[in-house]
This record gives C-alpha cells, structure tokens and sequence, in this order.
C-alpha cells in the first residue's frame, strides 16, 4: 500500500498513534506511565553530585536529575522541563531551558529573537513569517523558532499557533508558587503525530483502527529481535540492561560483497527500527564482514539515515574490535516495558 498514514487508536488502556509509509510502520508512539517529555515542574534543589556538576532535585513525580548547575543551594524552587524518559531506578532527566512546543512554532524563553528552519529557501515566505511573527509576539524576552511545517501553512493557523505558545510559556514563567508542582503536562501520541508528523496523510481516527489497519501486527513484529532486509539480509535488535545489541548477517548472499549490501541496508533500516522500539541510549553494531575501504561509505548512509530522524543521535565510531558505536537519546519508553 503506497502513501502515508496516520492512525490514532488505544492499545492495552494506552493513548497510541502509529505512522505508516508505503505499508510499513514508519514510526509508533505510545503513552507510558513515567512523565512525559515536555512537563515543565516547579522542582526543589535537594542534593548537589560533588563530582559531576549536578544535582538531585525533588518533583511530585519522584527525583529528578539536572546536569550542569551553578549557583543551585538545597531548598531552592526552579523552574525544569522533562527531557526524556529515565532508566528504571533513576531519575528523570530534566534541563532548565524551557522550549514551548507545537506544531509550527517553538517559543524559547531567556533565548530571544526569532530564527525560521533552514529548510525554508524562498525569502519571501521568510519575510512573510517574520511578519506574523512581529505581530503576534510582544514579550520581548520569550525567542520564537519557526518550524519547516510553516512553509505551506495558512498564515492564520501559525499566528494562532504562535499566540497559543506564548499564553502557556507566559503563564508558567509567571508562576509565583514556592511548592514543587507540575505545571504543565508535556504531549501525548495524538497531540505529538500532528505536531511532528507534518507530511500530508490519510488520518484515521476511529476506534479499532489499530486492528483494521494491521498496526497491531506490525507491533508484534516490532516486539521481535530480527528484522529482515533487503537482498535476504538480516539484523537482530537485542536489548540488555548495559547497551542496545545489533547484529547484522548476509543471509544465503555468499558474493564478495554480501558484506557491504547487508550494511548498507542496515543503515537504512536501522533509525526506524530504533524509533519504532523506542530504544536509545548506548548501541553496539556487530556489522558483517567488510573491506575497511568500505568503512567510509557505510558511516555516510548511515548519517544519511540519521539526518532524517528526530532523536538525537551521535555516530560515535569504529571500536577496535571493528564494531560501530551510536549514543541515541532516550526519548521514550521501550517497547518491551510499555506493553508487557
């Protein structure tokens, strides 16, 4: 099935929205039960980490964690926002630099002036952002990024966009309590697929739609270690409580370069893969044998994959035992733990 779609339906009591491309499941987002990414807490300095610049601080929601704090005694209010989701046992990580979030526009307080996406070329759709962003903005100290969504929007929708944010970041910053308190919710699956997942597409929103639209068969094969590639390749994507373990093998191909075809598909397949399982955090690549020569061409795909995908992601490199290291974000909850 060719096109995109978009379902929103429940799973297991559970708010969920799946992305399908070309009938693949593209992307999958499904509510946990830790705090989204995106609250905004008013938190308590609690303890100082001699050693590692940060410091424990207290949340309705349990511990959190902020790196890189000066200036921070025990007992002080601030102002955090959840970046990610934390490891079982640990804390939440959290940053003091807030972001605003929606759809076509991300308000940024302590960080002013407005800034339009790159990916927008044509200077007179700039200069026609700029001026709703004059008109709409009037707190001087609140920043504004206009997102690539904004290139086809209808002026109005971005203005009220914009307006939306700004009410929120607003009334949060104006905040004068002295309790820790959440004070605002970040997104869930719905809210986020229309925030993020901007391309035209089929939206299906009726009850089932999982079912009807094979989502929840792609979800089994998500649950699954192997994932099969193109040429009759494979890779394995294992979990462990340290890393996350990829394995890649060339199938029945025995040809000379059965090695480098594999990788290639690899690098292709794998962002997906780890966007749809929700992993993140340390990768390991066992890739199948190839020239060192070939090395080069297999990090440029896979940069290229990772160019598209929205989890930040590092390309760490070769280890001496010729595996390839990532360091991936934990922007979400794995798979195995949302849905048991």
């Amino acid at each position: 099935m060719r096109g995109r779609s978009i379902i929103l339906d429940h799973i297991q009591g559970r708010e969920a929205a799946a992305l399908m491309v070309d009938g693949q499941m593209d992307d999958l987002l499904i509510d946990a039960d830790a705090p989204r990414p995106g609250t905004v807490y008013r938190a308590i300095a609690d303890r100082p980490v001699k050693g590692q610049g940060g410091m424990f601080l207290k949340t309705p929601d349990g511990p959190a964690f902020l790196r890189q704090v000066k200036g921070l005694s025990p007992g002080q209010p601030l102002l955090v926002q959840v970046t990610g989701y934390a490891e079982p046992g640990k804390a939440l990580p959290v940053t003091q630099k807030l972001l605003f979030k929606s759809r076509y526009a991300i308000v940024t307080p302590g960080a002013p002036g407005f800034n339009i996406s790159r990916s927008i070329k044509d200077e007179a759709r700039r200069d026609q952002l700029l001026e709703i962003a004059h008109d709409t903005m009037e707190d001087g100290a609140l920043g504004l990024i206009l997102r690539s969504s904004c290139a086809e929007a209808e002026g109005a929708d971005i203005a009220d966009d914009i307006a939306q944010m700004v009410e929120l970041a607003t009334r949060v910053l104006g905040d004068a309590g002295r309790d820790m308190e959440a004070l605002a919710e970040g997104d869930g699956p719905h809210l986020l697929a229309w925030r993020d997942w901007v391309a035209p597409a089929e939206i299906v929103s009726e009850e089932g739609g999982f079912e009807t639209r094979g989502i929840l068969d792609a979800i089994d094969r998500a649950r699954q270690a192997q994932v099969g590639l193109e040429g009759g390749a494979s890779l394995y994507v294992e979990p462990t409580r340290a890393l996350v373990a990829v394995d890649v093998n060339t199938g029945r191909d025995v040809s000379l370069a059965a090695g480098i075809k594999a990788n290639m598909a690899c690098a292709k397949a794998l962002p997906r893969e780890l966007r749809v399982r929700g992993l993140g955090g340390q990768i390991v690549l066992d890739l199948a044998p190839m020239p060192k020569k070939d090395r080069r061409s297999f990090e440029t795909a896979l940069r290229q994959a990772f160019r598209a995908d929205d989890i930040e992601t590092a390309l760490v490199g070769w280890t001496p035992l010729g595996h390839f290291e990532l360091q991936r974000k934990r922007a979400r909850t794995p798979l195995t733990e949302v849905l048991r």
